[in-house]
């Protein structure tokens, strides 16, 4: 039997999702606390590995469990796990599941203060503070040329072997009722510190530093650029993880694994 975990946790506490020996992170703590549990090494699979001090509201997890084998209750978990995980829902599904080759898209939100008045101290561990005036709509009009499937290694740390194609489906500016400024991202993957280089590459246009036409120069030189800030983790949120219904979870895997170029 396939089990699917839905989970939030505060990214402060952790050196990413991946575990890595003698660091504490969230895929170690939940094999830690199943492994107990259950009674033998278990193995989790996540939808997406976020990097250290990232947060998450809905990241979706597998793991699996022999036949005749129970899984834990979501309470029977969360009464194992630290404070700074919780797993919301527990549910079997199909062996066509798989939470990171069947997703359809990952949603993060990015969240920042140009206010005068600053950071709401209840907020400080997940909202930028930023000294200049931003404009949203400008931010929102660059944006536009990022969109859709192009090569996005000029906003990604290189990996040997990895591609860095990437579809982005949404890249939005809103300006919140109080003042904030988050911004919505949602692409079908995302490669590593990918996210927060497009926060980095927008925000030099919302306080005018930079024309509106710059990201998508840096995005067709191919290349890293050292004038793209990797903006810090903390307001960085993984709201949300989609998958097509059932009967095509199996077609949505064939397509994800095959590499793009």
């Amino acid at each position: 039997m396939r089990i699917k975990l839905t989970l939030s946790y505060d990214g402060r506490g952790f050196a990413g999702w991946a575990r890595q020996p003698s660091l504490r992170t969230v895929q170690g703590e939940l094999e830690r606390v199943l492994g107990h549990l259950l009674g033998y090494p278990t193995e989790v699979t996540c939808a997406g590995r976020t990097d250290a001090g990232v947060h998450a509201r809905g990241q979706v997890a597998h793991y699996d469990l022999p036949s005749g084998v129970q899984s834990p209750s979501v309470g029977r978990l969360n009464r194992a796990l630290p404070d700074d995980i919780r797993v919301r829902t527990s549910e079997g599904v199909s062996a066509d599941f798989d939470a990171r080759f069947a997703a359809l898209w990952r949603r993060y939100s990015y969240r920042i203060c140009d206010q005068e008045r600053g950071v709401d101290p209840l907020l400080r561990h997940r909202v930028l503070p930023w000294t200049r005036p931003l404009d949203g709509q400008a931010m929102q009009q660059a944006a536009q040329a990022l969109l859709g499937e192009h090569d996005f290694a000029a906003f990604c740390r290189a990996r040997p072997q990895a591609t860095t194609v990437r579809r982005l489906l949404r890249l939005d500016c809103e300006r919140l009722p109080e003042g904030d400024l988050v911004l919505h991202v949602v692409a079908d993957a995302f490669c590593h510190s990918m996210v927060r280089s497009l926060v980095g590459v927008l925000l030099p246009v919302g306080d005018g530093r930079r024309p509106s036409e710059w990201p998508a120069v840096v995005l067709a030189r191919g290349e890293r650029d050292a004038a793209v800030a990797v903006m810090p983790p903390f307001p960085l949120i993984l709201e949300q993880v989609a998958y097509p219904p059932p009967e095509d979870l199996g077609a949505r895997q064939q397509v994800t694994r095959q590499v793009r170029g």
